[in-house]
């Protein structure tokens, strides 16, 4: 991390962490959609990140301590990403950002059916989820619970709903 810190203040500590914007679609796209190669997080985003801020992202992620990366044994020059503890811990704040963003933003009903439930979920159904996240990322055991199953599963199923309506 950058000695050269413009203030102690822990919101812009985490902000000058972070990055910028693709800092967090990044651990979203590991959290949510559970994009563990440089080419899904390339290929799979909304947002179609350019490759290059993509590979620095990554790499001031893994150095800020917020991703690790370890050699895939598939593929000599691929990588798996996974999040860190801290980066994890962001559950909550996710959440609320997209809650805010529900409120206050022309979202799309698909990509905002994560966000409505893990608002109406709250702090139990954000601890579940970090549990999983734990299993999924740094080798915990795997809980009773699977919220990134739940997540998924509205997501689906309000991408169908909407497949089947006619335009009007």
């Amino acid at each position: 991390m950058d000695n050269a810190q413009r203030s102690g203040c822990p919101i812009n500590l985490t902000l000058e962490m972070l990055g910028d914007r693709w800092s967090l679609i990044i651990i979203r796209d590991l959290m949510f959609g559970n994009r563990r190669h440089f080419h899904e997080l390339l290929t799979h985003s909304e947002e179609r990140i350019a490759s290059n801020i993509l590979a620095d992202r990554l790499k001031r992620l893994t150095e800020n301590g917020l991703l690790s990366r370890r050699d895939d044994l598939s593929h000599k020059q691929k990588g798996i990403y996974s999040l860190t503890e801290p980066s994890i811990q962001l559950v909550p704040l996710l959440a609320q950002m997209g809650a805010w963003g529900r409120r206050h933003t022309l979202a799309s009903e698909e990509l905002s059916i994560r966000a409505e439930l893990l608002e109406a979920g709250g702090s139990v159904m954000w601890t579940d989820f970090m549990e999983e996240l734990r299993s999924l990322h740094l080798g915990a055991p795997v809980p009773e619970r699977s919220v990134f199953a739940e997540l998924q599963a509205a997501y689906l199923a309000v991408v169908a709903k909407n497949a089947g309506r006619r335009p009007e």
